[in-house]
C-alpha cells in the first residue's frame, strides 16, 4: 500500500492538522476562502475576456457616396491620408463602381508612410470586386504606428478605359435618420495625381492593436495574488498581537452591526412602497415606463439613429435611476436618523451605507425588465454578461461615495437637498443616457470624459449590447471613476462625523 508522506508524516495527518487549524483560526480560514475566490475569479475573467484583453479591433467610419474619382487607369494614382489607433492594418472595405461589367484589370493598394516607404500592399483582380461594397484582406497585417499619418495609394498596372473600376468618395456620413457633414482637413482630401477632390474615399479600415495587458495577465494576476496572500498573513499577525487596522475594524463593525444594517435596509425598502397598491412591482414598471416615453420621443419625434435604441436607453435609465435614488436617499440618512444618532451609539457610516444598499435592491429588481428588453430586441446572450457585476459594483461604490459626501453636507447646509435636485438633473444631461457620445465635439470630449458615470454606463453597455469585454483600459477607468469619489466621500464623512451631533 502506497502512503504519501510529508517530512515522515502521512499526508492525511498533515491535512487533518491543517483543517483543524482552519477551524480554530477564523482569519486563516477567511484568508484561504478569499484566495480561492480570487483564483476562481481570475480564471473566469480570463476565459470570458481573454481575447479582448490581448487584442483590440477598431473600424473607421465610412463616408456616404457623392461622386466617383473616375475610371482608374494606368498612370493614374489616387491617394487618401488616414490615421488609426491600431498598430496593424488587417483589411480594407471600399465602395467601387464596376459600371455593370466584368473588368479583367488588377487593382493595386499600397500603404505608404510620410517618407514614401511602402509598409504593405495587396493586389486583387477587379473581376472580384462588387458594384458597391468589397472587402479586401491583406495577406499579412500591415505594421503601422498608432496615430501616425499614412497614405492609401490606389493604382492599376494594367487598367485601361472601359476595363477598370472607379473609386467612390463623399463628404458626409449617413446616419439612420440624417446626414452629418464631415470636417475634412486639407491634407485629408483625396489627391488624384495633382488634382485635389473635396472629400474622402468611401473606405473603411479594419485595424487592430496588441495589448500588453493580455500578454502579462498571468504575471500581474500572480503578483496581485502574492500581495493579497501577504496582506492576509499581515492581518493574521495583527490579530495574534492584539492590534488592529482599518480593515479589521470594518470587518468587526459589520459583524457587530450586521443585524442593524439588515433592519435599516428592510425598513427603507418597505417605507418606499408603503400603502402602494402595486408595491414592489414599481421597481419593474418605473424603468419600463420611463423608457417607453423617452423611446417614443427620441426615436420618433427627434429621430434617434442609435442601433437598438430601446436597450441603449434602458441601460442608461437603470444606471442613472439607481445613482439618483441612492445619492438622494443617502443625502438625508444622517438628518433623518437624528433621533437614533443622538441617543444610541452606532457607527454613523451605517446610515448612508444602509440607504445605498436599500437602493441596490431596487437596482437588482430593475435588471429583470432590462434582461427582458434585451431578449425581446434579439440581443444575443453571451458569456460577457458574467462581467456585469464588476460594472454594477463600480456604480455602487461611486453612488456610495457621492452619498456620503451629500450626507455630510446636508448636516451643515440644509439647502443641499434642493441644490442636489438641480445638479442631478444637469448630471443626467451630461451623461449619454438618451443620446450617443458621437454628437459631442472632439474639442470638449476630454472634459466630458471626466464624468465618472460616462465610463461606468459605457462599460455596462459594451457588455450587454456588444456581448464582449471592454478594453483593459476601461476597467481601470471604471475603478478610478468609482473609488476616487468613494475614498473622498468617506474621508470627508469621517473628518466631520464628530460634529454631526452638534448640528442635528
Amino acid at each position: 500500500m502506497l502512503i504519501c508522506r510529508i517530512g515522515g508524516t502521512p499526508c492525511g495527518v498533515v491535512l487533518g492538522r491543517v483543517f483543524r487549524l482552519l477551524a480554530k483560526d477564523k482569519i486563516i480560514k477567511g484568508s484561504v476562502v478569499v484566495l480561492l475566490v480570487y483564483i476562481l475569479l481570475a480564471l473566469v475573467f480570463y476565459l470570458v475576456a481573454g481575447n479582448e484583453l490581448s487584442y483590440r479591433t477598431d473600424q473607421t467610419n465610412m463616408v456616404s457616396m457623392l461622386d466617383s474619382t473616375g475610371e482608374l487607369e494606368v498612370g493614374k494614382e489616387v491617394r487618401q491620408r488616414f490615421a488609426v489607433d491600431g498598430d496593424e492594418l488587417r483589411s480594407i472595405t471600399l465602395v467601387t463602381a464596376t459600371y455593370d461589367r466584368i473588368n479583367t484589370a488588377s487593382l493595386q493598394i499600397s500603404v505608404v508612410d510620410m517618407n514614401g516607404n511602402v509598409q504593405g500592399s495587396l493586389q486583387t483582380p477587379m473581376s472580384g470586386l462588387n458594384n458597391g461594397l468589397s472587402e479586401l484582406n491583406f495577406a499579412e497585417p500591415v505594421i503601422i504606428e498608432p496615430g501616425e499619418a499614412y497614405d492609401l495609394v490606389f493604382s492599376t498596372p494594367d487598367g485601361v478605359f472601359g476595363n477598370t473600376i472607379a473609386l467612390m468618395y463623399g463628404n458626409s456620413i449617413q446616419l439612420r435618420q440624417a446626414v452629418v457633414p464631415l470636417e475634412i482637413k486639407p491634407d485629408e482630401q483625396i489627391r488624384v495625381n495633382d488634382t485635389v477632390l473635396p472629400g474622402k474615399l468611401c473606405v473603411q479600415l479594419d485595424s487592430g492593436k496588441r495589448l500588453w495587458f493580455g500578454e502579462c495577465y498571468w504575471y500581474l494576476t500572480g503578483g496581485l495574488g502574492v500581495l493579497l496572500a501577504g496582506y492576509c498573513i499581515y492581518l493574521a499577525q495583527l490579530i495574534k498581537e492584539g492590534r488592529s487596522n482599518i480593515v479589521l475594524r470594518l470587518i468587526a463593525a459589520f459583524q457587530r452591526y450586521g443585524y442593524l444594517l439588515r433592519q435599516l435596509i428592510a425598513r427603507d425598502f418597505k417605507t418606499k412602497y408603503k400603502r402602494s397598491i402595486l408595491g414592489i412591482f414599481w421597481s419593474f414598471l418605473n424603468p419600463l415606463l420611463t423608457m417607453s416615453v423617452q423611446y417614443v420621443v427620441f426615436s420618433t419625434l427627434f429621430k434617434s439613429d442609435i442601433p437598438n435604441f430601446a436597450l441603449y436607453l434602458l441601460i442608461g435609465i437603470v444606471c442613472f435611476n439607481f445613482f439618483s435614488e441612492a445619492s438622494t436617499m443617502a443625502l438625508t440618512s444622517i438628518v433623518g436618523n437624528a433621533a437614533l444618532i443622538t441617543k444610541v451609539y452606532v457607527p454613523k457610516y451605517i446610515y448612508p451605507v444602509s440607504r445605498v444598499l436599500s437602493s441596490t435592491v431596487n437596482l437588482l429588481l430593475s435588471l429583470i425588465p432590462l434582461f427582458a428588453v434585451m431578449l425581446f430586441t434579439g440581443t444575443a446572450v453571451r458569456p460577457a454578461l458574467l462581467l456585469l457585476p464588476f460594472g454594477l459594483f463600480c456604480l455602487l461604490a461611486f453612488s456610495l461615495g457621492v452619498g456620503m459626501f451629500l450626507a455630510t453636507t446636508m448636516v451643515f447646509f440644509r439647502d443641499t437637498q434642493f441644490l442636489w435636485g438641480v445638479v442631478s438633473m444637469l448630471w443626467m444631461y451630461l451623461t449619454p443616457i438618451i443620446y450617443p457620445e458621437s454628437i459631442i465635439p472632439e474639442s470638449i470630449m476630454p472634459l466630458y470624459k471626466c464624468n465618472p458615470l460616462y465610463h461606468i454606463v459605457r462599460f455596462i453597455r459594451i457588455i450587454m449590447m456588444d456581448g464582449v469585454s471592454p478594453e483593459p483600459k476601461a476597467y481601470g477607468l471604471c475603478l478610478l471613476a468609482s473609488f476616487i469619489p468613494l475614498l473622498l466621500g468617506a474621508f470627508i464623512f469621517k473628518k466631520q462625523q464628530d460634529k454631526f451631533v452638534l448640528n442635528l
